[in-house]
This record gives structure tokens, C-alpha cells and sequence, in this order.
């Protein structure tokens, strides 16, 4: 198979067109060894649901984020390899992290996250949203055009985070660049991003937040988080406390501008769609759904046996990585009848998994689910049109967008938009 199909993980093709490699995939069988890294591809739903679905002691996610590229650092042995992984996962990239904790020290510090993001948290950002859309449009509007990935997108999520959590206003666009961009997973990826903390530029920063907060409790989230506590009312390490602010700063911007960039391109092609939005703004959260289900930020989790065991009648040796394909999932035809089309009428949308599921299911969705439709219905409220730019995108039936290299998120690089205002 390695001369019929491409490298899912460096291909600049599969790249740019992530679905037809999964179709092709799929096509063969749901559950395949891709030749080149050596992992277990899944691109059927129903196989994809049993991976996410299994708990984390016999799947693990200490290679959630680089997945096989990453490899292990060391070579499994027999068909229970939990004690290797125990011995040597403070090796792996990530590893300080919440997104490639298993069992218990997942579910402890996941709770203390669940805990801080409740409904009735986000619901009183939901003005702020509202203003902050509005203050991104006064600015972009009178021009006619703008970047809406960087201009729009990026801004709205990243100073929607921010000021959940507290960040001051002069700090918010010199953490974004302090950020960097997106990891270059395709070319390489730089040095800080295989340790076992890639956030760790941010520490000094983040300290002196929640240390400010110790001293002078504030009504944000970073004060909440300093307050909450285990199940047995224990807190955790002032450390813990810093690496959650971090990860929930770096994943709380990121997810969700590659969502409201992929809606704004979705909704730049299909006119009609554009204003049954615009008259009926109630139907903007179906769209959303179906956006995730036809292109979610996230391609591919990742995931390690640690026993030899099965996934659809296939059987996979300890210390295999799994490739799971989100995307491919959602696009599945056998769950999803016609999934090239976007339907916000399919009785099934929600379905998908564009925010992954089971245990490590993503804890920012409500806030994503909030902030993206905030966003959209901003936009469609004070614009009659907006439309891709061709001068940079090329004319429709021959569009030309470029995306982040990396192999498992889905991120446009840009997305030039031209409009007319209300």
C-alpha cells in the first residue's frame, strides 16, 4: 500500500485535502496499518466510537498530541507494556500536560478544570462576546475587506480566553506572539515543542499571574481556579494550578478561531446559506454543528495500547499507536448519508466529533460553541454579503487556501473576505 497512497503525516496534498485520504482509507477498510508510520488507522465511525469509548488503561493518551511521529523511547515488550509507559512516560512529549494524562491523575485534574468552565461561568462572558465582535467589526467594516482567519477569527477567540481568564489588557497580543505559530508538525517541529512541557515559555509569565491572584483575589477565572479543589477537598500543587492556566490559555484560542475561520469559509461559498443565517439567526448553532461534522479543527487524536486487544475485530499488539481519525469519522457515509453536503437539517449532527468524545472529550466545547456563534451572528448581523476574495483565493471551482503543516489540526493560514456592510 506504501506505493498507492500517500504519508498522512507529511504529504503537502493530504495536507491541503485531508478527507479524500480518509475516503480512499476508508474505502479499504475501516481499520488499517498505514505503511509509513506504522500506526492503525481509524476512519469508521463505529471504530472510531469504540477507540474513544474504551478507557484510557488500555488506550492510552500519552500520545495525544504528536502521536506516532513522536514515537516511543522505548521498545515495547510482550503484550502489557503499562509498566514501560509508567517507567518512561516522563520522556514523551507533552507528558506535563492534562491532553496526555490517563486514569486517575487525568480524571483529578480534568474535574478541577469541569468545575471552573460551567454554564453559568460562560453565560455571563456571553456580553463581553457580544461587545468584543462588535469592536472587531467597527474597525474592519469601513475597509471593505479584511483577513478574517487572523483579523477576526484569531482575535475574537484569543481576547474572548483573555479576558475569561483575566489576562491584562496589555499582555493579551504579546502572549498570542509569545505563542508563536501553530506547530509546523509537517517540517519539523521546534525544540520546545517535544519536551515534556512545550508551555513552559509561558511559566514565568502565568506565576506571576496566579501569585498576583494569591495575594489579591480577582473576579476571573484564574482566581476560581486557584479555589477549586480535588473530590477529597485537597488542592492541588501551586504547579498543577500554573501548567492547567497555560494549557487552558494556549487550547482556549486555538481551537476556536480554526472553527469561526472554517465557518466564515463555508458560509463566503454558499450565498443562500448566508442569509437563511442572516433571517433566521436562531438556525446559526445547527450550522455550527454541521461545520464541525464537515471540517473539525481537529483532524486526529491519538492513542497507544498498552495490552494486546482488538479494535473492529482487528487485532492490535501492545504498544501499537493508534491514528484516530476524528474527520474521517464525521465524514463517514455509513453514519452520516451525503457528507460532502453541509445540512443544518440533519437530525443527526450532533453526532459528530468534532470535539472528540469519551473521557478526553474537549472541555472547551460549550465555550467554543459560544464564541463561534457570538462571532457568526455578529458578522451576518452587520454585513449583507461577505464573500472569498479572489484575488487571493483564485475563482470559485478553482479556490487556492492554504493551511497550517500540520497533520493534526486543520488551521487556514489565511482567508481574505471581501463584504458590504447592513
Amino acid at each position: 500500500m506504501a506505493g498507492n497512497e500517500p504519508d498522512f503525516f507529511s504529504d503537502p496534498e493530504v495536507l491541503q485535502d485531508p478527507k479524500s485520504y480518509f475516503d480512499r482509507m476508508r474505502a479499504q477498510c475501516p481499520v488499517l496499518r498505514e505503511p509509513y508510520r506504522n500506526s492503525i488507522m481509524v476512519t469508521g465511525y463505529d471504530a472510531v466510537i469504540e477507540v474513544m469509548n474504551r478507557r484510557d488503561d488500555v488506550f492510552s493518551a500519552a500520545l495525544n498530541i504528536l502521536g506516532p511521529v513522536q514515537g516511543l523511547p522505548f521498545a515495547p515488550e510482550g503484550g502489557d507494556i503499562r509498566a514501560q509507559l509508567d517507567a518512561h512516560r516522563h520522556e514523551m512529549a507533552w507528558s506535563d500536560h492534562l491532553t496526555c494524562h490517563d486514569g486517575e491523575k487525568h480524571a483529578r485534574n480534568r474535574q478541577l478544570m469541569t468545575d471552573l468552565l460551567t454554564y453559568k461561568r460562560l453565560k455571563a462572558n456571553e456580553v463581553f462576546l457580544y461587545a468584543l465582535a462588535d469592536r472587531l467589526l467597527d474597525d474592519l467594516l469601513p475597509r471593505g475587506h479584511c483577513n478574517a482567519a487572523t483579523e477576526y477569527a484569531h482575535a475574537a477567540a484569543t481576547f474572548a480566553i483573555s479576558d475569561l481568564m483575566g489576562i491584562p489588557q496589555e499582555d493579551r497580543w504579546p502572549l498570542v506572539e509569545l505563542l508563536g505559530a501553530p506547530p509546523s508538525q509537517v517540517e519539523g517541529e521546534a525544540t520546545h515543542r517535544v519536551t515534556t512541557d512545550p508551555l513552559v515559555f509561558l511559566k514565568e509569565r502565568f506565576d506571576g499571574y496566579l501569585k498576583d491572584r494569591l495575594a489579591e483575589p480577582r473576579a476571573d477565572l484564574m482566581t476560581e481556579l486557584l479555589g477549586t479543589t480535588y473530590r477529597d477537598g485537597s488542592a492541588a500543587s501551586f504547579e498543577q494550578y500554573s501548567l492547567l492556566a497555560r494549557f487552558l490559555f494556549a487550547a482556549g484560542q486555538d481551537t476556536t478561531s480554526r472553527l469561526i475561520a472554517i465557518a466564515i469559509r463555508i458560509l463566503a461559498e454558499d450565498q443562500n446559506l448566508q442569509q437563511q443565517l442572516r433571517q433566521s439567526p436562531h438556525r446559526i448553532p445547527d450550522f455550527i454543528e454541521e461545520v464541525l461534522r464537515y471540517e473539525s479543527p481537529v483532524k486526529c487524536s491519538y492513542r497507544l495500547a498498552v495490552e494486546d486487544t482488538t479494535i473492529g475485530g482487528m487485532e492490535v499488539p501492545a504498544g501499537t499507536v493508534i491514528t484516530v481519525g476524528l474527520m474521517a469519522a464525521s465524514n463517514d457515509p455509513a453514519h452520516f448519508p451525503n457528507p460532502d453536503q453541509i445540512d443544518i437539517d440533519r437530525a443527526n449532527k450532533r453526532d459528530h466529533l468534532g470535539f472528540s468524545k469519551g473521557a478526553h472529550g474537549c472541555l472547551g466545547a460549550p465555550l467554543a460553541r459560544m464564541e463561534s456563534r457570538v462571532a457568526l451572528e455578529r458578522l451576518l448581523a452587520r454585513t449583507s454579503n461577505f464573500r472569498i476574495s479572489e484575488a487571493h483565493h483564485g475563482p470559485a471551482g478553482a479556490r487556492r487556501f492554504q493551511y497550517e503543516p500540520t497533520y493534526t489540526f486543520r488551521s487556514l493560514i489565511d482567508l481574505h473576505i471581501a463584504y458590504d456592510g447592513a
